[in-house]
């Protein structure tokens, strides 16, 4: 077996699955490895006690952060650095090149794909710019103002946002007044119709070579909780096409849309980066961390889109318990 390599996962958090798949990846590729990680609290990340080793570090707006991450990566000699939160990708997205002149690899796309997926109002100029499908969008101050133009109810979302947080369902036009005075820098969507889909998608030297839709029975906290994959040629072929148009794409991606009752589809969101429902992908066969190890250890690529089709993935609270004393300052 190869000497150990190493897989640092930076804000970690809940992603305990995500952990466990690069750790079935070390097992199927035979190669020893281990998983450590950065969080900006970690002793409150519950991934961070599944890990090897975890350290913490300064916020990714802090100007010391990729000094530390580069810093613990050279340590640990880090075979591979993988973001996980949205408010990250535009940073290790801007000094990837300084991370692979150390020999580290970062699972991030170029930063124009990170820029489009990062911003609600950059995703949908693109989308429409390129012909894809979408849900009418607008600023809240152009919305009231065109208020007959427009069906209630409406979503409103903050420009940047993520795991729906500052999410909220607008049923009149008062209430969006209200709530667009106390959440700046908003957008504002028309109600997609039908049932909500994520797509995983791998893209390698600008060609997708695997595209796992699930339908998001149920969600908590942004996440999907009951998901169940679904082998829908129209949603593997669309995500196959933008994923292919995004410039720069690279790795494991994400695209959220729904599929209304005459199958026609609204993207309503594009994520640069590993998704929450991702382990349902993995365990359906699409083995998006096994094939990055495949590519960075120069093996051939065993990507394919074979995959499970219906599976249906539960998702259960677990908990890690840490002895101890604890402060919350």
């Amino acid at each position: 077996m190869r000497d150990n390599i190493t897989v640092l996962i930076s804000s970690v958090g809940r992603r305990s699955q995500l952990v466990e798949c690069f750790r079935e990846a070390f097992a199927e590729l035979e190669v020893r490895g281990r998983v450590i990680g950065v969080d900006l609290a970690p002793e409150y990340a519950p991934a961070a006690h599944l890990l090897d080793k975890y350290y913490r570090v300064p916020s990714c707006n802090d100007p010391g952060f990729v000094d530390e991450v580069l810093r613990i990566g050279r340590s640990e000699k880090a075979f591979l650095i993988v973001p996980t939160i949205d408010t990250e990708l535009p940073v290790y997205a801007a000094t990837r090149e300084r991370f692979l002149e150390n020999g580290i690899e970062v699972a991030i796309s170029d930063p124009q794909t990170v820029k489009i997926a990062c911003d609600k109002e950059e995703t949908h100029r693109w989308l429409i710019a390129n012909g894809f499908p979408t849900v009418r969008q607008s600023r809240p101050e152009e919305v009231l103002v065109t208020q007959s133009q427009w069906k209630l109810p409406l979503i409103l979302k903050p420009r940047g946002g993520s795991a729906s947080m500052g999410v909220a369902k607008i049923k009149s036009f008062a209430a969006l007044r209200a709530l667009a005075e106390i959440q700046s820098d908003s957008i504002v969507q028309e109600c997609a119709e039908g049932e909500e889909h994520t797509i995983n998608v791998f893209v390698t030297n600008g060609r997708c070579l695997c595209a796992v839709p699930h339908r998001r029975i149920e969600t908590r906290g942004g996440e999907v909780s009951k998901g169940v994959t679904s082998r829908n040629p129209k949603l593997m072929e669309l995500a196959e096409a933008l994923a292919e148009q995004l410039p720069g794409a690279r790795g494991a991606l994400n695209i959220q849309c729904f599929v209304d009752r005459e199958d026609a589809i609204k993207v309503i969101e594009i994520n640069a980066r590993f998704g929450g429902g991702f382990p349902l992908a993995n365990r359906a066969g699409a083995k998006f961390p096994r094939w990055m190890l495949e590519s960075l250890l120069g093996r051939s690529s065993t990507a394919s889109c074979k995959w499970e089709d219906n599976l249906l993935m539960l998702r259960y609270d677990s908990a890690v318990f840490i002895s101890g004393s604890h402060s919350t300052q």
